[in-house]
């Protein structure tokens, strides 16, 4: 992924990738712009993933100041940002959902975070629920982690519990990942890694991309000086079984990018060869990979005991489409990157817990017995 020359030049890109979300612009989108016109090279972007509702007669009429950028046809979250983010030129990109009301100096503390430190590849604020603003925000709260099998839990939520806002998170703080309904990244690092993986289309991209930046070197940040408020399925309801298709195969297809990668390097820090560890690395993947799709089809039983059968076909569908995307890494590929990365690397923010198992054992107490003990750096 290359920048076109001519681009559209500023410090700070603000781009929300719009898909029939009309109401939202003209709501949240006013409010963006107020923030943003304080802040020096920052300027807002809509990209429009082909919306066949009143979002581009909205921008012409109600917003003729704001640059927008048309598609052909609907790119997905993955191919519109990248195809967006190829035609501007600025030094931070920030990925901004349409259903994102700001506060007052939001964006401020974001640059100025990635301005004083040059390590972070990706930053984020806080994302607090639009509905009750004293609780997080099931998108990504204060910052997210993963557990053992792949699955994403943050702080201040865990599965579909809600933490209020206490000022327990109000320091900043390495996370896994960020959430993608507001994040700020490098745009040299983001052109490096080529963007987000197309395959995905839509949901856990994000995830993949800050685990990819991790495995080489940088590191994702909240910064909770930085607060926004997230209205949540905007575009696609959490009944969806589209949706509930994503999340399954994108799980996948994270693991199988990053995971190889991460034993190998965890392997290689044991003292074992750049060889060994290797194909140590991919063996130990391919086991995980293996334990995280039956606990999938475990999941697929329970919806067709509860007679939720769209639930359970959008499972198989996702195994199936699958096996059609996969790239199986080889222990030459995973070795070159051991060559390259083994000195620089470093992944943190991972559960060492499954915390489906976890949430269910300890319940509404689960935040508490969430420590620092059972994560691990490697």
């Amino acid at each position: 992924m290359t920048a076109v020359a001519d681009a559209i030049k500023m410090k700070t890109a603000v781009v929300i990738l719009n898909w029939n979300t009309e109401e939202f612009l003209r709501k949240f989108l006013p409010g963006l712009l107020r923030s943003c016109e304080k802040v020096d090279g920052a300027e807002v972007i809509v990209a429009d993933n082909d919306s066949y509702d009143d979002s581009m007669n909205v921008m012409k009429e109600v917003f003729p100041q704001v640059r927008t950028i048309q598609f052909e046809k609907n790119l997905g979250f993955t191919g519109g940002y990248n195809k967006a983010f190829n035609e501007i030129e600025s030094e931070y990109f920030v990925l901004i959902n349409s259903d994102i009301e700001v506060t007052d100096g939001w964006l401020e503390p974001l640059v100025d975070w990635m301005d004083t430190h040059p390590e972070c590849g990706a930053c984020a604020p806080k994302l607090h629920s639009w509905q009750q603003k004293d609780k997080f925000e099931y998108a990504g709260a204060a910052g997210g982690y993963i557990d053992r099998y792949g699955y994403p839990f943050c702080r201040g939520r865990i599965m579909k519990r809600l933490e209020v806002d206490h000022g327990q998170y109000d320091t900043p703080e390495n996370v896994f990942w960020a959430t993608g309904a507001c994040l700020m990244v490098r745009s040299s690092v983001y052109r490096k890694l080529e963007g987000l993986d197309e395959r995905f289309f839509a949901h856990m991209e994000e995830i993949d991309l800050c685990w990819r930046m991790q495995l080489e070197g940088w590191k994702v940040t909240v910064v909770p000086d930085s607060v926004v408020y997230h209205v949540g399925g905007g575009t696609l309801p959490a009944s969806s079984p589209f949706k509930l298709f994503l999340n399954f195969r994108n799980n996948l297809l994270m693991l199988e990018n990053n995971l190889a990668k991460t034993f190998a390097l965890e392997e290689y820090r044991k003292g074992r060869s750049l060889k060994r560890a290797a194909a140590k690395g991919c063996r130990r993947a391919a086991r995980r990979i293996r334990t995280r799709r039956c606990l999938d089809w475990l999941s697929a039983l329970v919806y067709l005991f509860t007679f939720n059968l769209s639930s359970a076909k959008s499972v198989y569908k996702a195994h199936k489409e699958y096996g059609k995307l996969s790239r199986r890494p080889d222990s030459k590929s995973v070795k070159l990157y051991l060559q390259n990365w083994c000195n620089e690397a470093g992944v943190e923010g991972m559960y060492s817990k499954w915390i489906v198992l976890q949430s269910i054992l300890k319940g509404k107490d689960i935040f508490r017995f969430i420590i620092k003990e059972d994560f691990y750096k490697i």
